[in-house]
């Protein structure tokens, strides 16, 4: 199990048994695993998810956003509950960007 903070500092679990959900049902997230924590830390923007979970963007070239989906349970606690590549922006209500 690795833990990546959040923009609202929760340390946020990637545990091997999700890693391995993740890379069964998106195998092009195969070998990023260092970048889904990276995503969570540091996202070009959050997207509002749905119940309550959060969608962690980063652009990683010309068509290619690594989106990590979490969840912030607690203010010390959140796990990461999927990730996925998209082609293009993902979408939604943007509800934190950098300043």
């Amino acid at each position: 199990m690795e833990i990546a903070y959040s923009i609202n500092k929760v340390p946020i679990r990637l545990t091997y048994e999700r890693w391995y959900h993740i890379t069964e049902n998106h195998d092009d997230v195969a070998g990023q695993f260092h970048e889904i924590l990276e995503t969570v830390e540091k996202p070009d923007f959050i997207v509002r998810g749905n119940n309550r979970s959060l969608k962690a963007a980063k652009n990683f070239g010309k068509k290619k956003w690594l989106v990590a989906v979490y969840k912030e349970i607690s203010k010390s606690d959140g796990f990461i509950i999927t990730a996925y590549f998209l082609s293009t922006k993902p979408k939604g209500e943007i509800i934190w960007r950098p300043n």
